[in-house]
């Protein structure tokens, strides 16, 4: 096989970013050969753009055709265990976008047939090409940063205006899309918060639902974690914060990592801290640290998506290792899931996640879910930005 055939369904923002980036040639091991929508503006669009891939209304359609070897996932949220489900069950290597889906029950199910099939399965994390973030999962899992302590990360550098939320019908409400700023724009930081520190035990969360936009779902959260060693850990987010931060910090025994701006800095401590604590005999005595820093200049954001489609297909094609297997996406998704039930419940909640008591408190505020006015959905600029969903 000399390329991998790529087929898309859903060609709205990143569905649209996907095939240019394919079309242009980017990644050397794939071309595009078809594309999916059931918007039939988004078809019109598509032959003009590219007249020489094939279109296709329907998934089924899609499917049935066997113009392709792998198919990327693009869709609104709740499609995504479906339609990866049962692509693989027809042959297809799937790739998905983030969230693998909007909660961990129907995920769980996606990757149950995803063990069994000899396909392979892809998640979009295109923010673990991060050099920046692939050194932090370095320094901590070589032990150079000792045990973590606490971890801190401030990320509301997501701003998003009214008319971001008005650009589809099904964006912002809980029947649509499932969730707000937590299972739309933060997946890529709950992922690397998990990839990097490992998963906490507990959970509590203080949500605010259209507190900022006229919307229905979250678009500010401050969350508070426990670690089954007795470190905790803070995550806040915001789609209103102008201008906003994006400040990862995890703190050790040895030291402490700061990525922020995509500078990171290791503040190295010369002992251990529970070492210095308990053997030194100065009441004030201060521990000292060296200061390592290292710059991206040039190549802070890795290779992104196209990095991710690259390592798919040499996955596929030569055994290589993906940047992240699709059945990793179920870690995230268990942390948003859990930062809701929180704040439903009003009390914190322990993981293992109760998938079914979230899925029947989702279930509630779905039923509720206002229906927004049918109009032409918008495809946005998708320039300048990793992840602008």
């Amino acid at each position: 096989m000399e390329k991998l055939r790529v087929g898309i369904i859903g060609i709205g923002n990143m569905g649209s970013a996907h095939c240019a980036n394919l079309t242009d040639k980017k990644i050397p091991d794939m071309t595009l050969t078809a594309v999916c929508d059931i918007n039939p503006k988004r078809l019109e669009w598509a032959e003009k753009k590219y007249p020489d891939v094939q279109r296709f209304a329907t998934s089924d359609e899609l499917f049935a055709a066997h113009v392709c070897d792998v198919i990327i996932v693009a869709t609104p949220h709740y499609d995504h265990p479906r339609l990866v489900i049962e692509g693989l069950q027809k042959g297809y290597h799937m790739m998905c976008e983030k969230p693998a889906g909007v909660y961990t029950k129907a995920v769980e199910e996606m990757n149950a047939v995803a063990e069994k099939s000899d396909k392979m399965f892809g998640i979009m994390f295109n923010q673990r090409t991060n050099p920046a973030y692939i050194e932090m999962k370095h320094i901590v899992e070589s032990g150079q940063l000792g045990a973590i302590k606490r971890t801190n990360w401030i990320i509301t550098d997501w701003y998003r205006s009214q008319a971001y939320y008005d650009s589809g019908n099904w964006r912002a409400t809980w029947n649509g899309e499932g969730g707000g700023v937590l299972l739309n724009q933060c997946p890529h930081n709950l992922d690397l918060w998990q990839w990097i520190c490992g998963m906490p035990v507990k959970v509590q969360a203080h949500l605010h639902f259209g507190k900022w936009h006229h919307i229905e779902v979250e678009d500010d959260v401050t969350a508070y974690v426990e670690y089954a060693n007795g470190a905790t850990g803070v995550f806040i987010t915001s789609t209103a914060d102008a201008p906003g931060d994006n400040r990862f910090e995890v703190l050790g025994t040895k030291g402490k990592l700061v990525c922020e701006g995509n500078k990171l800095t290791f503040y190295r401590n010369v002992v251990d801290e529970r070492d210095f604590c308990f053997g030194n005999t100065g009441g004030f005595a201060a521990l000292k640290y060296d200061t390592i820093e290292y710059n991206y200049t040039g190549s802070e954001w890795g290779e992104q998506h196209v990095g991710v489609l690259k390592a798919f297909a040499g996955a596929i094609l030569r055994g290589e290792k993906p940047i992240a297997d699709g059945k990793e996406g179920i870690n995230g998704l268990t942390l948003s899931n859990a930062m809701h039930l929180s704040a439903w419940l009003g009390r914190a909640v322990d993981l293992p996640l109760d998938a079914d008591l979230y899925l029947a408190e989702l279930n509630k505020r779905r039923a509720s879910s206002k229906k927004k006015e049918e109009k032409e959905a918008v495809v946005l600029d998708t320039t300048g930005s990793y992840g602008n969903k």
